[in-house]
């Protein structure tokens, strides 16, 4: 049974970390949670820009990195749309991984200190 209640996209900018951060890290939470379905039509850079208060190209460099992660994708003038995160988020995965993985090993750790170190940085990265 399809959920038929308007989506609508909520970001809060407020002094923990630098702007364009905050609504690259909100809209990428959003769309990985399901809050922002896929196909979910964003705002255009001007226009979240005006209604966040923030500089149009604080909300560009945003866009351009959540589509560099394969959260969103722009599909020229007919805008900018939360992407499928399905098999190419995958595919970039295991692409990182692997070369991680080669350069760890050019670096001399072993199994267990490669290990560690991904560890350390997605406790890192996910803290909150």
């Amino acid at each position: 049974m399809r959920d038929n209640r308007p989506v609508t996209l909520k970001i809060h900018i407020d002094g923990s970390a630098p702007p364009y951060e905050q609504v690259r890290m909100q809209i990428s939470d959003q769309a990985r949670s399901g809050v922002l379905p896929v196909g979910y039509r964003l705002p255009t850079v001007r226009g979240l820009a005006e209604s966040l208060g923030l500089a149009a190209n604080t909300v560009a460099k945003a866009y351009k990195a959540l589509e560099a992660d394969g959260v969103i994708e722009t599909r020229g003038r007919n805008g900018t749309f939360v992407a499928a995160a399905g098999p190419a988020a995958q595919r970039e995965a295991a692409a990182a991984a692997q070369a991680y993985a080669e350069r760890a090993r050019r670096l001399g750790l072993d199994e267990a200190g490669a290990l560690a170190a991904v560890r350390d940085a997605l406790r890192a990265a996910y803290a909150d």
